[in-house]
């Protein structure tokens, strides 16, 4: 058992898929995720032949977008869907259809000087950037 080839997978089927009660359905995995961590789990290392006590973490997890917004309770859809932009997007409606457009949304993540800041052709027409990127947040702001 290398740790290349361990993954904890879940498939959650549809069309009836929990959709906002995700939390509900990952209950019990998040009890276990969180006794891993804490307290751990006393178990047997056949390489040393003794036992100790495991802690493990959940790091990150792979999603599509989404499953993203079930997990994180972000809106996946809409003017506001970018996680990184969040309330401070630059997103527009497309004139016929009226969908949300994040073209040319991200130039501001670019450095001040960067080329394509000032480039008016091959973005939004005759669109300059000035914008920095948003403010970053920390973990403990974030947890706050």
């Amino acid at each position: 058992m290398r740790s290349e080839f361990l993954f904890i997978s879940i498939l959650v089927p549809g069309p009836k898929h929990p959709k906002r009660a995700l939390d509900v359905f990952l209950q019990t995995l998040i009890h276990e995720l969180n006794k891993l961590w804490y307290e751990g789990v006393h178990t047997f290392s056949y390489s040393s032949k003794q036992n100790f006590n495991m802690q493990a973490v959940l790091m990150w997890t792979i999603s599509d977008f989404p499953a993203y917004g079930m997990l994180s309770g972000w809106t996946t859809h809409g003017r506001l869907s970018c996680p990184y932009c969040m309330g401070h997007t630059d997103a527009f409606q497309l004139k016929k259809g009226r969908k949300s457009c994040w073209f040319d949304c991200h130039r501001r993540f670019l450095p001040m000087h960067h080329l394509y800041r000032r480039n008016k052709k091959l973005f939004r027409k005759n669109k300059v950037v000035r914008l920095p990127p948003p403010s970053y947040v920390s973990g403990t702001d974030l947890f706050e």
